[in-house]
Order: structure tokens, then sequence, then C-alpha cells
């Protein structure tokens, strides 16, 4: 997950900005083409990557605190398995964007369309319907489920007033602690994105012609929703460095070992 809010304002704003500020695609030949399908692909892959992860993290709490006594669900072995999965299925899903993203000239700019009517013969809006459904609001909703059976269980095991520092306390705070800042990442995720993923829901079931498209109004609630979907990725460490001691620490490591290169 961290990876992927990594790539994803790697391969998205430098690209967005350049565009916003030339006003045109702005690199033509081979490799103008391969980055036409390649920012908006691995972009893309990232938020599909995370939303996998959420899912697997989500699965992995319940496992830890509703059957504790089990086998993990995701064991340390696996875990590669999983992301490497993940990997391929966002991937395999967002393929299409690498056929049908291309650079061509209109009124001697160039442009990065995606041909997706000449090329897959379908309508874009049910393929983007069908792919926002299955990665994103199916987990969403996997997602609230777990964590609400989670909360549940907790409160079950709650005993105010009991002062133990037995093995079983000690594990049912950690598994708090680790739960605040993982629920606090999860409502920050689908906060940022689900203004955005509503655009191909409305799309989808918005006649063509019909006057909404060209309302000043919703253009640029199509703009804002996609640049605060972007913020996700730059809030996540920040809810990191607040809810976890373990990522201050190595923050603070990390910014000795800089200063220390420096001198």
């Amino acid at each position: 997950m961290a990876m992927s809010d990594l790539l994803y304002p790697t391969f998205l704003f430098p690209v967005q900005l350049t565009e916003m500020h030339v006003g045109s695609w702005f690199i033509g030949g081979t490799f103008g083409q391969a980055l036409c399908k390649l920012h908006i692909f691995l972009a893309d892959a990232s938020s599909f990557v995370s939303i996998q992860s959420l899912v697997l993290i989500a699965v992995d709490r319940f496992g830890a605190v509703v059957v504790p006594l089990r086998s993990r669900l995701i064991t340390r072995k696996l875990c590669p398995f999983f992301i490497i999965a993940t990997w391929i299925t966002a991937m395999a899903v967002l393929s299409p964007f690498l056929v049908a993203n291309k650079v061509v000239k209109y009124r001697e700019q160039l442009m990065c369309v995606s041909l997706w009517m000449e090329i897959f013969g379908g309508t874009f809006e049910n393929y983007a319907l069908a792919v926002v459904v299955v990665f994103f609001y199916i987990p969403f909703v996997l997602v609230v489920v777990l964590y609400s059976i989670i909360l549940m269980k907790l409160k079950m095991q709650a005993h105010p007033g009991e002062q133990s520092v037995s093995g079983e306390e000690q594990r049912t705070r950690r598994n708090r602690n680790v739960l605040k800042m993982v629920i606090a990442i999860v409502v920050v995720f689908f906060i940022c994105l689900i203004p955005y993923f509503s655009n191909f829901v409305i799309a989808r079931f918005s006649a063509p012609d019909s006057s909404i498209w060209f309302s000043c109004s919703f253009v640029l609630y199509v703009i804002v929703t996609r640049y605060i979907s972007y913020t996700n990725c730059a809030i996540n460490p920040i809810i990191c460095l607040i809810f976890s001691s373990n990522y201050r620490q190595a923050l603070k490591r990390l910014i000795n070992c800089c200063d220390i290169v420096q001198d």
C-alpha cells in the first residue's frame, strides 16, 4: 500500500501539472505514446492496489480480533503472494487503458485521448461502472461489515475498572491501537474517493445529451472530486504519524541518518 501511495503522485502529478501549464499534451514520439498510456494506467492501478490492500488488512484484523485462537488468515509467508496478486489483478483489469490511450494530433496540437469506442466498440461507461462496483463499492461494503464486527467484538471484550496487565489485556490494547489507525486510513480513503467514483455512476445513468454534462457546476464538481482523490496518498503518512509510535520513531531515525550523511 505504501508503494501504491508513492506511485500515484510519481506518475500522475508531474504529467497533470505539466499538461495544465502547457495546455495540451507536451511530448510526441514513442516516449510520448508510452507516457500517455502509463501515467493513467499506473496511477489508477495504485488506487486499486490500495483498495485491495485495505480489504486484506480488514480480513487480517478480523482474524486477529474475532478468531484469535485460530491460525492467521494472512500469514507472513503469504504476504508476498497477496501483494503480487493485488498488483497483477489491478494491472489486468486496467490493461485496456494501455491499448485505448493514444497521443493524437488535433488542430495542430497533441492530445492524450482514449479511443475506447474505436478500439473496443463498446461503451466506456459500462466498463467503468463494472470496475467501480467490483473494485470500490463491494470492497467498501465488505470493509465496513468487517470493521463493524471487529468493533462489536472489542466492545464486548472491554472490562471497565479492571487494571489487568495480562497477555490478553495487552493484546486487546494493541489491537485497538492498530485498529484506530487502520480505520482512520479506511475512512479517509473512502471519503476522498467516493465523490470521484460517483462520477462514473452518474456518467453511466445519465443520457449523453443531458444538460448536466454542459453545466459549469458539474464540470467543477468533476475537477474538484478528482483532485480530492489525489490528496489521499498524502494524508496516509500523516495518519500513520499520528497513530503509530513505531512510524514516528522510524521517521526520526531516517531524519537523523540524513543529517549524519549531510554532515
